[in-house]
């Protein structure tokens, strides 16, 4: 029978119980902190301008013995010209004189002389802007006296900028990202016509009304695509965080600005049925979909992997084999997309890819507990939604597609610092939509532009966002 402790040793094992706790609550958050502070671009979501200076550099491609430009047997990239009723002015330079015998040729061609050689010049005219100017002149009637006036029309009064200039400002907000204080300063340098930041102002708003048909098309649309891509990233409303959601197909995209990242985020852009297959990222909100309706994005998955490489230890190991893994699902993927593998190929020749991923995360997950054990159950419970991509036409391992076209809203959000008012934010998010779905098409983004303030102004129904 063990002898009663006095009570100086109870305090001692005490306090030492005490001690060993803090220190296993210091070690935790240690760790914590080493892990945030080896984030990279490599195995997080930051971006490559934001990679810490402490960081490791990547990894370089071997440096290729070929000559910088194009390569033999590569098809040149000539400049294209311009069809005959795009040119505005033809200067024909006819020879006079023959340079072998001095003789004077004939001015009109013969029936064995080729056609002109061509060569094109664009230029803008000095002054961009085409100003007009209307004047409400008066008249005095000799019989009575009266003071006669004409009256400059309404719909003449009601704007100071065309339609063709208002579309174009709006063109290099969108396109561009130019600022207001930029566009003031384009209309004043370039097109000779000073506009101050409160008429910019308002013809954004007045876009920005004309595009809402466009916008509830477009996002109507992706709530209707059996297949799309989506993605959310921060945005803000007088400094306020929002959230710009998007949502795109092969050939239209939507944006929406939300308060929330949340589930009502999700909703207001794609709806309360959610219907068709999303490719996102791993975030929580997505988790709402059912996973045969999802593919989780395999880039994302990399720098997962990547991140339990550089967290070292035990787990390293694990993180080398999830980066073969993935590996070796990007080399089959681009063999079937390049026409080397049919689908029943690449669903065969998945099938041991998708094995070993199984057994590298039941191992994860049954090892210690920890960051790399709740990783790998996480991933386990959406495995099957890894390999969407595979039994599905038109879905893509990765989620790349959004994220190129939400690179245009995070410039702007850089630029900008968000907006200053709610209205700005349906300008931001109907300019978006309507340049990035344009793009997808194929089609001139000005001409539509221009088109739908046409319209809007004229008071009747613009032209429709999608064509097909």
């Amino acid at each position: 029978m063990d002898e009663p402790l006095c009570p100086g040793c109870r305090l001692r094992d005490e306090r030492i119980a005490v001690l060993e706790r803090r220190v296993a609550e210091l070690e935790a958050i240690v760790q914590k902190l080493s892990l945030r502070l080896n984030t990279n671009a490599q195995n997080s979501s930051l971006p490559p301008s934001a990679q810490p200076l402490h960081a490791a550099k990547p990894a370089g491609k071997k440096k290729s013995k070929r000559k910088s430009g194009g390569q033999p047997g590569h098809p040149p990239q000539t400049k294209q010209l311009l069809p005959p009723e795009r040119v505005n002015q033809v200067i024909p330079l006819v020879p006079t004189i023959c340079e072998h015998c001095d003789a004077v040729l004939p001015a009109a061609a013969g029936p064995n002389d080729p056609g002109p050689t061509r060569h094109q010049q664009a230029e803008l005219p000095p002054t961009v802007a085409f100003v007009t100017e209307w004047q409400g002149h008066a008249r005095t009637c000799t019989c009575c006296g009266h003071l006669n006036r004409a009256a400059i029309p309404a719909d003449i009064r009601a704007h100071s900028v065309g339609p063709r200039l208002a579309a174009t400002l709006a063109y290099l907000a969108g396109e561009l990202g130019v600022s207001q204080r930029g566009l003031a300063t384009f209309a004043a340098e370039v097109c000779d016509a000073p506009l101050c930041v409160g008429t910019i102002c308002a013809l954004e708003q007045e876009m920005s009304a004309a595009l809402a048909p466009a916008h509830q098309e477009a996002v109507a649309a992706v709530r209707a695509a059996a297949v799309k891509n989506v993605d959310e990233t921060s945005w803000k409303l007088k400094g306020v965080k929002q959230w710009l959601w998007a949502a795109a197909t092969a050939t239209v995209a939507a944006f929406v600005i939300h308060a929330r990242r949340g589930a009502v985020g999700l909703t207001a852009l794609l709806g309360e049925a959610l219907y068709g297959i999303h490719c996102s990222d791993r975030w929580s909100v997505y988790g709402r979909l059912p996973v045969g309706q999802r593919q989780v994005c395999w880039a994302h998955l990399k720098r997962d992997f990547q991140k339990v490489v550089d967290r070292g230890g035990t787990t390293a190991a694990l993180g080398r084999r999830g980066l073969r893994v993935v590996r070796d699902t990007f080399k089959l993927w681009h063999l079937f997309r390049g026409g080397g593998l049919t689908r029943a190929d690449l669903q065969r020749r998945l099938e041991p890819v998708q094995n070993r991923l199984n057994l590298l995360l039941i191992e994860g997950l049954c090892g210690d507990p920890g960051p790399v054990a709740s990783f790998c159950e996480n991933l386990h419970a959406l495995e099957d939604a890894l390999w969407t991509f595979a039994r599905v036409d038109g879905v893509e391992p990765t989620n790349n597609h959004i994220e190129r076209l939400l690179r245009k809203g995070v410039l702007w959000r850089k630029r900008s610092f968000g907006c200053s008012s709610a209205a700005g934010c349906r300008f931001v998010e109907r300019i978006l939509t309507v340049v990035q779905t344009q793009r997808l098409q194929g089609r001139r983004v000005l001409d539509y532009l221009h088109a739908a303030l046409r319209a809007h102004r004229a008071g009747q129904q613009g032209p429709k966002l999608l064509v097909g």
